[in-house]
């Protein structure tokens, strides 16, 4: 495969998780899910660049970002958790009042 091709699908990644991302704006899970895919994409970009200039420090970037984003998955999931437990709902339209 060519590197053309790598970064068309990575460009339809991207592409389709901004468009979740417009398109449901009303569950905080799908938004959290597109957040993860638009970071996916990128992590796609680094690794077939990567592997066509044969340069390993795309690949170690992308452990970097894997990293964070996994804490940010954790973390944006216990939020969640809280916010469902608190307000019964994760409709992101009623999450505009914060509580002191």
């Amino acid at each position: 495969m060519t590197l053309s091709a790598y970064l068309m699908l990575s460009a339809i990644l991207f592409c389709i998780a901004v468009a979740g991302i417009f398109i449901n704006r009303k569950n905080l899970i799908v938004l959290l899910m597109c957040i993860e895919l638009m970071l996916l994409a990128v992590n796609f970009n680094f690794i077939a660049f990567s592997r066509f200039m044969g340069d390993m420090s795309g690949q170690i970037f992308v452990f970097f970002i894997l990293t964070v984003a996994a804490a940010e998955a954790a973390i944006g999931l216990a939020i969640l958790v809280v916010l469902f437990r608190n307000r019964r709902s994760i409709n992101v339209g009623e999450l505009n009042e914060m509580k002191g």
